[in-house]
């Protein structure tokens, strides 16, 4: 590393903060600790007056909460690992906002790899803006309203309801999304599939999965789906039923 990482640890369990520092010291001489906090108002004052590269963040304190100190401050351009006990709620606002994460007790192995992955590919700070930005709308509602997918070239910030068609190659999927240009993501679809459940969502295909509300029309031969914005989907013969009736559901839920 050829800068020292300024980091901050806010947490108000003292064994926690002191293993934490203690790791930190022996595993990643390089970091500077500015300081600990162990309450959202020490947080605050700590985050505005120092100016960290990486805050490891407890989820809850006792006045309050990590959220709480992120809508406080202004200058949100830092790097968040956040440490937290089980939450799934909290959890899958975190896998939407793409923002790292450690459940407590912590392991250090996967400690080590949360560190590495962030001090071995720099991430422009806007875009750490962007993520907590998009985490704090995220935890704010009763499902998440956006997705962050990373891409070869960029990290994008995609609303979920705009996602028309995601077709998977292998490894990959390719996301058709309304108004924009497609993505090409390193994500399988199961994976897809798994965080759009709670969504107007169809795996139509081993390879497909569509948004109910752009469905345009469907093939009484082929079984093609049209979907608007103009690519098409594959509607697997056992599926059709079970996809019939859920365009049937969403339609009324609709109306």
């Amino acid at each position: 590393m050829t800068k020292k990482l300024k980091t901050v640890i806010i947490d108000d369990e003292p064994d926690a903060k002191e293993s934490l520092m203690s790791f930190l010291n022996d595993k990643y001489p390089d970091f500077e600790i500015l300081g600990t906090a162990n309450s959202v108002e020490s947080a605050v004052k700590l985050l505005t007056t120092t100016a960290p590269d990486l805050v490891f963040m407890d989820i809850e304190l006792p006045d309050g909460s990590a959220f709480d100190i992120l809508e406080r401050i202004t200058n949100r351009s830092f790097s968040v690992i956040f440490v937290t006990a089980y939450n799934q709620y909290a959890i899958k606002a975190f896998k939407y906002s793409a923002v790292d994460y450690l459940l407590k007790p912590f392991d250090f192995n996967d400690m080590d790899v949360a560190i590495k992955k962030i001090t071995q590919k720099e991430t422009p700070k806007v875009q750490n803006e962007e993520k907590i930005e998009t985490l704090l709308q995220n935890t704010k509602k009763e499902k998440p309203v956006k997705i962050v997918l990373a891409t070869s070239e960029s990290i994008d910030f995609v609303n979920i309801n705009d996602i028309i068609h995601i077709q998977s190659d292998g490894n990959y999927c390719t996301l058709h999304i309304k108004g924009r240009d497609k993505l090409l993501v390193s994500k399988n679809l199961g994976e897809f599939e798994a965080m759009l459940e709670d969504y107007p969502f169809f795996r139509t295909h081993q390879s497909h999965i569509v948004n109910l509300n752009f469905v345009q029309k469907v093939s009484r031969f082929d079984g093609d789906i049209a979907m608007e914005g103009g690519s098409t989907a594959i509607l697997s013969r056992r599926k059709r039923n079970e996809f019939m009736s859920a365009m049937s559901a969403n339609i009324q839920h609709d109306m």
